[in-house]
């Protein structure tokens, strides 16, 4: 087999690859190679800005893809070697496929506390999450491990289960929020314990439905694309008669897990701080490896993290070829309000950019770099929340040299915005604050705001009337 363009990756990141050079290039073959039958796909896509954009992420069959697009062929099949001196690449099945350009959209595994333990799980993909669903059924107490938006949403999805959450920092979704927006969390997620069913409710049992693809192949659960942003989309069908009880043990990790035969707690959790915790199960949500593990490329030169090291084209330390999302490292001069983040937002950017610059590559066809690694932006939920996070969204390379300007409506919304030497450097936007656009344009522009003072939050002036 042969294309000017092949793919390796059915993620985000590789599908959306696929899917802009079908757009950029028609007349161009693409071949795009992935392990599992389905594929991610980017759907519902709302402009919130001129780089922030809210979209649902839609599993598919691999299939849908090539019908939708002529020029694009889907090769359902793990890549087992890389020939990069004579551009070709080996499958396990035994194919040849050769290339002129290829692009790397491998993305990343979850990074597990204890390899190989059945009552330890980590949730990435579509399989890891049916995994979990099955196992959890029966649980009474869970631990889950890890302060990101898994571990987040998890905690306040499950219901009927007793919580321990075990987090290394002083306050709950650290990754992303500050401690006043955490408290803002917390009296949702204390809301949420406070209204659960009792006694009297007639309910026997419970079970998680998710309209989604399926897939059994025994290939697929390893190597299955990331959830992306509708990975909580966990519905509760019913609930069980159980009070819940959600614990957050702050400011320590995980030290040890001893499994237990024939005991009434099967796992024993031990954590830094001398605390032991009993429980059915371990839910292992503490970030991501980048799968950068390609025999064949082992000259490619990595990143700290791992990640296969990309300039501002997304190519790679070999010519023609191009990394995009989870599996590369960022290796630019990046802009001031931009860094890397394993993030679906940034997945899908790359892929899109990874395209256009094989493509006008290609063509000899002069390029710049997309206008999206000018400034951080992610939209996602969490506990029910719309949150939007801009540029230096924490203060982020700043060195606490920076004044912050806060409004909170309880239950309603939590804005915060960063500035330094009077002008906006990030912002936190949490509820139907309908402030996103202006908060991206005064990051991007730099309009010296000092002389509007606490105004730009003040609830009874419309603020952007003054930036229309």
């Amino acid at each position: 087999m042969k294309a000017t363009f092949v793919i390796v990756g059915g993620g985000i990141a590789g599908v959306t690859c696929a899917e802009s050079i079908s757009f950029l290039a028609p007349e161009e073959t693409v071949i795009l190679i992935t392990a599992s039958s389905l594929i991610k796909a980017i759907t519902n896509i709302v402009p919130l800005g001129k780089t922030l954009f809210q979209f649902d992420v839609e599993e598919r069959e691999s299939s849908q893809l090539s019908q939708q697009h002529s020029s694009i062929t889907i090769l359902q099949d793990i890549v087992c070697e890389v020939n990069s001196r004579e551009k070709f690449l080996k499958t396990e099945s035994g194919k040849i496929v050769n290339y002129q350009k290829l692009c790397l959209c491998t993305g990343a595994s979850p990074r597990i506390i204890a390899e190989n333990n059945p009552y330890v799980l980590g949730i990435r993909d579509t399989e890891s999450v049916t995994n979990f669903l099955e196992k959890i059924k029966n649980a009474r107490r869970i631990v889950i491990v890890g302060n990101g938006g898994i571990a987040t949403e998890l905690v306040y999805k499950i219901r009927g289960i007793e919580v321990i959450w075990v987090i290394k920092d002083k306050h709950i979704s650290a990754t992303f929020v500050d401690p006043g927006a955490a408290q803002f969390f917390q009296d949702r997620l204390q809301n949420k314990v406070d209204n659960l069913p009792t006694q009297s409710d007639e309910v026997k049992n419970f079970c998680f439905k998710r309209a989604r693809y399926t897939t059994s192949e025994e290939k697929t659960k390893k190597v299955g694309a990331a959830l992306g942003p509708d990975w909580h989309n966990f519905k509760l069908t019913q609930f069980p008669p159980l009070p819940i009880e959600i614990q957050v043990k702050y400011e320590c990790e995980v030290l040890r897990i001893t499994n237990r035969v024939n005991e009434e707690w099967p796992v024993v959790v031990e954590l830094t701080n001398g605390e032991t915790v009993n429980c059915d199960l371990v839910i292992s949500a503490t970030g991501v490896i980048p799968n950068a593990n390609l025999p064949g490329l082992e000259d490619l030169k990595r990143g700290q993290d791992g990640g296969y090291l990309v300039d501002w084209k997304l190519t790679t330390s070999q010519d023609d070829i191009f990394a995009a999302g989870d599996v590369c490292s960022a290796n630019w001069d990046i802009a001031r309000h931009w860094f890397q983040m394993r993030l679906w937002t940034q997945a899908h950017q790359m892929g899109q950019y990874a395209a256009k610059a094989m493509v006008s590559i290609t063509r000899d066809e002069e390029f710049y770099q997309d206008f999206c690694f000018e400034i951080f932006t992610h939209v996602t939920k969490f506990f029910d929340y719309k949150v939007v996070l801009l540029g230096l969204y924490n203060g982020q390379t700043l060195n606490q040299d920076y004044e912050i300007l806060l409004r909170m409506t309880k239950n309603q919304e939590y804005v915060k915005l960063i500035l330094k030497d009077g002008k906006m450097q990030g912002a936190v936007l949490i509820g139907e604050t309908d402030l996103e656009e202006m908060c991206e344009n005064l990051i991007l522009n730099q309009l010296d705001l000092s002389v509007y003072g606490e105004d730009l939050l003040n609830p009874d002036i419309d603020i952007e009337d003054y930036f229309d």
